[in-house]
């Protein structure tokens, strides 16, 4: 099963990484992006790419977990959405809150995986 997931999570990434033109980050589109974070994700590729990952995981771990779980786990995702906010423009700031959200979805995928009905 986690091959599975992790085939629909590829899959999902693989459009958004096949069109680099585009002026779409995984949660925004770039042309319309007002916030700094927002300008800076769209700005540097790697930031865009871990948005890009940081997405697909969010939303494969939120349609796996069970109701209780999801709501933690959308409540975490908007207190993350504001800290990255007050990163601002700071790129190596920007960074280490996508390393560090990443983490945390992984290793709740880790958890679904262990535990879930598979």
């Amino acid at each position: 099963m986690r091959l599975l997931l992790t085939a629909l999570a590829l899959s999902l990434v693989a459009p958004i990484a096949a069109a680099p033109t585009l002026s779409w980050a995984a949660n925004f589109d770039c042309a319309k992006a007002r916030a700094a974070d927002e300008k800076a994700i769209c700005a540097n590729m790697v930031l865009n790419d871990k948005d890009v990952r940081m997405a697909v995981l969010y939303d494969v771990n939120r349609h796996t977990l069970a109701m209780g779980g999801r709501g933690a786990m959308e409540d975490a995702q908007r207190q993350w959405l504001r800290d990255r906010k007050g990163c601002g423009a700071n790129r190596a700031c920007l960074n280490r809150a996508y390393d560090r959200r990443l983490s945390d979805l992984e290793r709740s995928l880790d958890r679904i995986y262990r535990n879930g009905p598979f």
